[in-house]
């Protein structure tokens, strides 16, 4: 049984994260919010997710990540079956470098 993320304590966190400004902000509050590894771990799912869309393989990806072979799977099973953020996220990424 899955977990109702939807709470008013999430809602709260993200409203949060929504009022960075810049990169620098967001460094400033995750290192307080989260430990080096957790922040880590979201940066390496991350880059997993980038890696995987570029038709890397398991192997390339888990040498320069250093992402177990279930991580790398548990990203991929997002991508292909979750509810499209990382793509959405990509795809605006992709279209701020097309306006720079």
């Amino acid at each position: 049984m899955s977990k109702d993320i939807h709470t008013d304590a999430v809602n709260h966190l993200f409203d949060a994260i929504l009022c960075l400004q810049n990169r620098e902000e967001c460094y400033t509050f995750f290192e307080d919010i989260c430990t080096i590894n957790e922040l880590l771990a979201l940066s390496q799912r991350f880059e997993v997710a980038h890696m995987l869309r570029e038709q890397k393989t398991y192997l390339d990806i888990a040498e320069k990540t250093g992402a177990s072979t279930a991580t790398i799977s548990r990203v991929n099973r997002s991508l292909n079956y979750g509810n499209d953020g990382y793509d959405m996220v990509f795809s605006r990424i992709e279209g701020k470098k097309e306006e720079s």
